[in-house]
């Protein structure tokens, strides 16, 4: 699954909108439609996404035997 459709999910599951998330981040809601169109984030824009949404952001390599890294 893409970040985007992540991050969609998210907005539903926190019961914001977008235009809320973009307030939150800063941004205007033209902005982040922008953004979400190209779906390239950086890890410092992934951490702010989730600490707008109320979230924890996780994010692993999980192998075969179970392990994560």
């Amino acid at each position: 699954m893409d970040f985007q459709k992540k991050i969609k999910m998210a907005e539903t599951y926190a019961g914001i909108s977008e235009a809320e998330l973009a307030r939150r981040l800063g941004t205007s809601p033209q902005a982040l439609g922008q953004r979400m169109k190209t779906g390239k984030f950086t890890y410092a824009e992934m951490e702010a996404f989730a600490k707008a949404l109320g979230a924890e952001l996780v994010c692993s390599f999980r192998f075969p035997d179970g392990t994560d890294v």
